[in-house]
């Protein structure tokens, strides 16, 4: 096993028949989770949710690899041989009985591929939290129509009868009641062109299921499969640190999306204008020095004229730098308490009026000579 500064380690089980590759990350706060992420198809090195979106998670976080012999398995099989999937589960094992944790304080995470994952570990092995983004439930067919060398990898023959079994693999479960406590959360969409195959006809195998939560994600910013999870992903967040602290929220079925990117604005934009605190008449500060293109030492020093105001305000960057006040004839004058850096420099300026009122800004681009540079002749 190895550890990288951020204390992210990687390492491979091999108490089991088949090497399982890993990456775990340890919990802070003290917290006493443990979330086992599966990769989805297109996941970078076969690792899912390794973007770095898990990478604040109060919780202990597994990420297992599902690469076995270069090829990916749905964690369960090679030619019919579901040792595999027992090399797998005991990594799991291994970890949650090491931090000292049960199946109830675990949640197991996956999308797609690694959705299914966690709907057949979940169920089989009674782990406490399953979510299931946008599964296949129909593997064998899938793996047929779509991943003809995964499927031949887990399936060794491709025979109506072999891609019957991983067909049943969690209906299966799901029919017989297996683990009829979890805390389950599925996720797809209509604009998911798997969702009519693959999910929809599964439903009401869940019913009597103490918790079970169907999000259909109805959104205009879907376009396929790949897209409803990435549409999801704060609302997926949330629901892993409801997870993560022990409180798994009770949804149901439900719907969220339906967004209307061609609202008419006209109404609020209408209002927004009204009631902006910018006004056109009240006009841009003048700034006499330093001058455009100017090349000045560190300490410079702003002079200029803002007629009705009260101060202006000075900004670069997004940076909020400084506001002076406007004397009574309109002057004003100000040196930054820090002597700027040498280089390039543009500064907006804009005056505020004594009711709050700001101004157009006025833009200074000049340069900042080097305090150290030899003297030119």
């Amino acid at each position: 096993m190895s550890a990288s500064p951020s204390g992210l380690h990687t390492g491979i089980d091999t108490s089991d028949a088949y090497p399982v590759h890993y990456r775990f990350s340890p919990a802070t706060k003290g917290n006493q989770h443990l979330v086992v992420v599966f990769a989805n198809i297109a996941a970078p090195d076969d690792y899912g949710w390794s973007n770095g979106v898990f990478d604040k998670l109060r919780a202990n976080v597994l990420w297992i690899r599902d690469d076995f012999e270069g090829s990916n398995s749905y964690y369960l099989c090679k030619g019919m041989d579901f040792t595999l999937e027992r090399s797998v589960v005991t990594l799991i094992a291994n970890v949650m009985n090491s931090l000292g944790l049960t199946p109830d304080q675990c949640t197991l995470w996956g999308g797609s591929k690694g959705g299914s994952a966690s709907l057949y570990f979940g169920l089989k092995y009674g782990f406490r939290n399953i979510v299931a983004l946008v599964p296949q439930f129909l593997i064998g067919t899938y793996l047929q129509q779509k991943h003809p060398a995964i499927g031949r990898f887990m399936m060794g023959q491709v025979t109506e009868a072999n891609i019957q079994v991983l067909d049943r693999a969690i209906p299966d479960l799901v029919a017989s009641g297996a683990n009829r406590g979890a805390n389950i959360y599925l996720l797809s969409s209509p604009q998911d062109e798997q969702y009519p195959v693959q999910v929809e006809p599964f439903l009401p195998l869940f019913q009597g299921y103490e918790n079970f939560n169907f999000i259909f994600s109805d959104s205009p910013y879907i376009t396929g499969h790949t897209q409803v999870t990435r549409r999801n992903v704060p609302m997926l967040m949330g629901l892993v640190n409801f997870l993560i602290d022990g409180i798994p929220p009770r949804l149901g079925q439900v719907v969220n999306g339906r967004e209307r990117p061609d609202t008419d604005r006209s109404a609020i934009d209408a209002f927004l204008k009204a009631t902006s605190q910018v006004r056109d008449t009240f006009p841009a500060p003048l700034v006499h020095a330093p001058f455009p293109g100017q090349q000045v030492q560190p300490s410079v020093r702003f002079t200029g004229f803002a007629p009705g105001a009260v101060r202006v305000s000075a900004w670069e960057r997004g940076k909020f730098l400084g506001s002076p006040d406007v004397a009574a004839d309109g002057s004003w004058s100000w040196e930054p308490p820090k002597p700027l850096s040498p280089g390039d420099h543009l500064v907006r300026i804009f005056a505020v009026d004594a009711s709050g009122f700001a101004s157009p800004t006025t833009d200074v681009a000049f340069r900042v000579e080097n305090a150290y540079a030899a003297p030119r002749f």
